[in-house]
């Protein structure tokens, strides 16, 4: 080089070694080259993928059993060596999302509110809207993942570092025990209780329940609550509530304390067995009818002074919006897996909270659709407490790696940093579980070209 001529300009890879080395100082950062300044700034991306780019290659179901119950376990493949994990909801069909597998191909993840209105229409109440709503998770796990962030920062933050958990617990026809079971949630550390307060608890007294001679007990599970015909007598309302008196005995009124699954009756009873209720401080009083009757629900609501709550079957907004406006119940209670996702229940709780309706969130499932329920709670600012329903599967956290463990600490689960959902999966523990005959994760290629005209508007 000629040593009457000036040096020439250090390369964009000596600044950036330079710069890795804590060699360049803040004036020489500040008369630096745009370029040069970008590149300082971008040092750290992740450039594991290119999110503008990304595209689904594949979609594959895993099928889990006993975790409570039986759950697909949903993976989507990119082009880019990334997947992403959701899970169509406790008791669903795998169908469900395998259905929409022709209509994801090519389709960026990082897109997930235009795949979701391609797809959305495919989902309905119940489980049927497991599909849908399974693969907008796994889209925001696949965002998250190619951005490096956890999914409730694409959400626009998070209003809480940790998540209150609740617990739901099974009956037992002894109100001693039945108390022992809810005071073991607290010494597990669980700080906002449930109990099952059905019927069934008080079938087999004589003069508990009236019901129509010769009823068929299998029958009335299908029915809807206003039409079985079955009465609950001041008798029966008096034990259920002694039920009750032992729980509270035995953990106190410091902890809140909802109840559900009181049986298939009309509004008369649920507003009778309501009011016998009131002294104990009920937290909630969880489905008492079918959500789909609003009417009825603003009936009960209106004639009782414990607070009123359902959801968990809906699909979509707008039903959530019909009950919040009517006032029909006090809370609203969505399914992530059931509502359209993490987004959509977001949405929902959103609009309740514009409205003073506090939401919780019902969840039976996997740490998959677990973790993206506590992305959304956190996310959510009138969130109250999200359920836990697995807390006797020994093996349930094990389902899932790179989360601190145990997920409950003192009734709370914290929010994960890492990109995505935060979880991985366990390949070993998940093929030990799987439901007899499926096999972890096989080709799909039968879903590849399932078409059908499916634009809803001519």
């Amino acid at each position: 080089m000629d040593p009457k001529l000036p040096p020439p300009p250090p390369s964009r890879r000596d600044f950036l070694k330079k710069s890795a080395l804590g060699g360049l100082s803040l004036g020489a950062l500040m008369h630096a080259g745009a370029e040069d300044q970008v590149a300082f700034a971008s040092q750290h991306v992740n450039r594991f993928s290119s999110p503008s780019t990304l595209k689904i290659t594949d979609l594959r179901i895993a099928e889990i059993k006993d975790a409570p119950m039986r759950v697909p376990i949903i993976r989507i493949d990119t082009d880019q060596g990334i997947s992403g994990y959701g899970e169509v909801r406790d008791g669903g069909s795998k169908r469900f999302a395998l259905f929409l597998k022709s209509r994801l191909l090519g389709e960026n993840p990082c897109n997930v509110e235009r795949v979701f209105k391609k797809i959305k229409q495919f989902g309905h109440h119940g489980r049927q809207g497991g599909g849908v709503s399974g693969v907008e998770m796994a889209l925001w796990d696949l965002a998250g993942k190619a951005y490096d962030v956890p999914v409730y920062q694409l959400l626009g933050g998070k209003y809480r570092d940790k998540v209150r958990l609740y617990t739901d617990t099974t009956q037992s026809r002894d109100p001693q025990e039945f108390a022992a079971r809810l005071k073991g949630r607290l010494d597990q550390g669980f700080t906002f209780l449930k109990m099952d307060l059905g019927i069934g608890l008080v079938r087999d007294v004589p003069g508990a329940l009236i019901t129509p001679l010769n009823f068929d007990w299998q029958a009335y599970g299908q029915q809807m609550h206003p039409f079985t015909g079955v009465q609950i007598t001041d008798k029966g309302i008096a034990l259920l509530a002694e039920f009750v008196a032992a729980v509270r005995e035995a953990v106190g009124y410091e902890v809140p304390l909802a109840a559900d699954h009181f049986g298939h009756v009309g509004v008369n009873e649920c507003i009778r067995l309501a009011n016998a209720l009131e002294r104990y401080q009920m937290a909630w009083l969880e489905d008492l009818v079918p959500w789909q009757y609003t009417e009825l629900w603003q009936e009960i609501t209106r004639a009782v002074n414990v607070p009123t709550l359902t959801g968990e079957d809906i699909y979509l907004k707008e039903a959530f919006v019909e009950l919040i406006d009517a006032r029909a119940v006090d809370m609203i209670q969505p399914d992530l897996a059931s509502a359209g996702g993490i987004l959509e229940t977001k949405k929902i709780g959103d609009y309740a909270e514009e409205r003073g309706v506090a939401m919780a969130m019902h969840f039976a499932g996997s740490p998959i659709s677990f973790m993206a329920n506590v992305h959304c709670a956190a996310a959510t600012q009138n969130f109250l407490a999200l359920e836990h329903h697995s807390v006797e599967v020994p093996w349930w956290e094990d389902l899932v790696t790179g989360i601190d463990k145990p997920l409950n600490k003192e009734g709370f689960v914290a929010v994960p940093e890492t990109p995505g959902l935060g979880i991985e999966l366990n390949p070993e523990v998940i093929k030990e579980h799987l439901v007899e005959g499926e096999a972890y994760f096989a080709p799909t290629p039968e879903w590849d070209e399932d078409r059908s005209w499916d634009r809803l508007w001519s």
